[in-house]
């Protein structure tokens, strides 16, 4: 399985609909997906509980239709309900061992960190994959405070999980991330902020290979 995630992780698409503002929301995602996006998590701040189960229903049909994984961010309830195929909890959230014996040991989840033994309780609650960042400073998450990329080498080499870089991530700063080899690229704001979001998914594509 953790080959396979790997291989999801490369380029992982984080929704935001207020950087949307008056497009689309689903056919927004669907274009990055058909851009060459491997991974969506729906992750809606603002959003009422209702409005977001119907986004993962709805989100549930498309990434099915493409045959990539789906993950919830924090709300493991809507995850069981629309059967997404993960969860990606944060550190103030609900402790991540909770949450692997809440989805089983099929579904997939995923933890955020900012330093090695953040990381390393990651992979002991069972974590599939850890969130590194913020790497750079993001307008989608104010209080994210950067990892340096020393950081990210000792987690890299001392915990045995796929992780995925993320926070402020564009195509100007990717070769310089490109350095550390990791197994993939979170992404938001860079995608969904283009008004041609196919386009601009293709050209990630073709920047994280």
């Amino acid at each position: 399985m953790k080959n396979a995630i790997r291989n999801k992780l490369k380029l992982y698409l984080v929704t935001d609909n207020d950087i949307l503002e008056d497009r689309d929301f689903y056919r927004c995602i669907e274009d990055a997906i058909r851009g060459g996006v491997t991974m969506v998590q729906l992750r809606e701040k603002d959003t009422s509980g209702k409005e977001f189960l119907e986004k993962a229903f709805k989100l549930r049909e498309i990434t099915r239709k493409y045959n990539i994984p789906f993950i919830i961010n924090d709300r493991v309830d809507i995850a069981m309900i629309c059967d997404a195929d993960g969860v990606h909890v944060g550190q103030s959230d609900i402790d991540a061992k909770f949450i692997r014996n809440i989805i089983g040991k099929n579904k997939i989840l995923g933890v955020s960190a900012r330093n090695l033994n953040e990381a390393k309780k990651a992979k002991q609650d069972g974590a599939d994959y850890i969130g590194v960042g913020a790497m750079y400073s993001t307008s989608t998450k104010l209080d994210a405070k950067s990892v340096s990329y020393k950081t990210v080498g000792e987690i890299k080499k001392i915990v045995d999980i796929p992780i995925v870089l993320i926070g402020g991530i564009n195509l100007n700063n990717l070769e310089n991330l490109k350095k550390l080899d990791c197994d993939g690229y979170a992404v938001v704001s860079s995608i969904l902020k283009e008004r041609d979001i196919y386009v601009t998914s293709k050209n990630w594509v073709e920047a994280v290979k």
